[in-house]
């Protein structure tokens, strides 16, 4: 399900209203697959049907591989969304991007030293050859304020979890 189209609103000019404006929202069903657990053998559905893939667990954590998992969907995300921030900075500024732009999002899962539990860890790394350096950090300084994927990993969001 799609949100309804949203008052057409400048994508780098500020929002000055009291509450978030939906762009677009989206759901993705995951099931849990004859393990019954979705990280072993579950499978990925979004709701338009584009998406619809099987999740494995990867061989690094004792699984048998041959599927995505989540720690990759999510540096997929990341990345595409940081691309697409910075082509819409770029274009803002009238910076000509190089065709030898390459982003790679490096998704860890790990083990919390503070509680003990699990977390995730994200690092993103740009490349810029064709760009002078100044010009590309400063490009990439811009990108990472516009980019809702660094700012979830920078300041949080605000997520809700519910039984229904």
């Amino acid at each position: 399900m799609t949100t309804p189209a949203a008052p057409s609103v400048g994508l780098l000019a500020p929002y000055t209203g009291d509450e978030m404006l939906p762009l677009y929202t989206t759901t993705v069903a995951v099931s849990g697959g004859e393990a019954r657990h979705a990280r072993a053998s579950g499978r990925v559905v979004s709701d338009d049907g584009h998406l619809d893939l099987v999740l494995r667990l990867p061989k690094a954590l004792g699984g048998n591989g041959g599927g995505t998992n989540p720690e990759q969907l999510f540096a997929a995300g990341f990345a595409a969304c940081f691309h697409g921030a910075m082509t819409l900075v770029a274009n803002a500024r009238k910076i000509r991007l190089p065709e030898d732009i390459d982003i790679a999002a490096t998704v860890t899962f790990g083990r919390d030293p503070t509680d003990g539990l699990f977390l995730i860890t994200a690092d993103l790394a740009v490349r810029l050859p064709a760009m002078d350096a100044g010009d590309a950090a400063a490009l990439v300084a811009e990108t990472e304020k516009v980019c809702p994927y660094a700012k979830m990993a920078r300041v949080g969001m605000r997520s809700t979890i519910r039984l229904v």
